[in-house]
């Protein structure tokens, strides 16, 4: 029996997520008119809070799908650990960025009375640190252990 092709409308926030990403891509591409600008630290700390969530929807994601499908949960727990090495890679390259100048620092200010909810609380490093605690649980250090690494010239 197959599965029947999901509505447009199913997962809406997934679906609204990738559709940022995508956005964010292309607003980064390269045009005639304005090179696109380095990443910086914020950026960065974005792009990590968005991997994390990830990592934590794959983990969900390859348990419950592993009793019933193992092969396909299995592929799933892979996904999950080489998720882990990226946003690893993407923690590492936030920490050698310089910090923001004043003016960024000013303009990315926590104003918890604009926020709808409490202010945040995680930086990158606790946020990353809680997302190793549960990879780290899960996997080897054999299984960590990146299979590449960046070339640093």
């Amino acid at each position: 029996m197959t599965s029947r092709t999901p509505p447009d409308n199913a997962h809406p926030y997934l679906r609204a997520a990738s559709a940022g990403v995508r956005h964010h891509s292309r607003a980064l591409a390269s045009s005639d008119v304005t090179p696109p600008l380095p990443a910086d630290r914020l950026h960065l700390d974005v792009l990590h809070a968005h991997l994390t969530a990830l990592h934590q929807l794959l983990d969900r994601l390859a348990v419950t799908t592993r009793p019933p499908h193992p092969a396909a949960g299995r592929h799933l727990a892979s996904a999950h650990t080489r998720l882990w090495q990226a946003t690893s890679e993407v923690h590492s390259a936030f920490h050698l960025l310089p910090s923001t100048t004043v003016a960024d620092a000013e303009a990315s200010a926590c104003h918890p009375e604009q926020l709808p909810e409490e202010p945040p609380v995680l930086t990158i490093c606790q946020r990353h640190l809680a997302a190793g605690h549960v990879i780290r649980r899960k996997t080897t250090p054999t299984d960590l252990r990146p299979h590449t690494t960046a070339c640093v010239r």
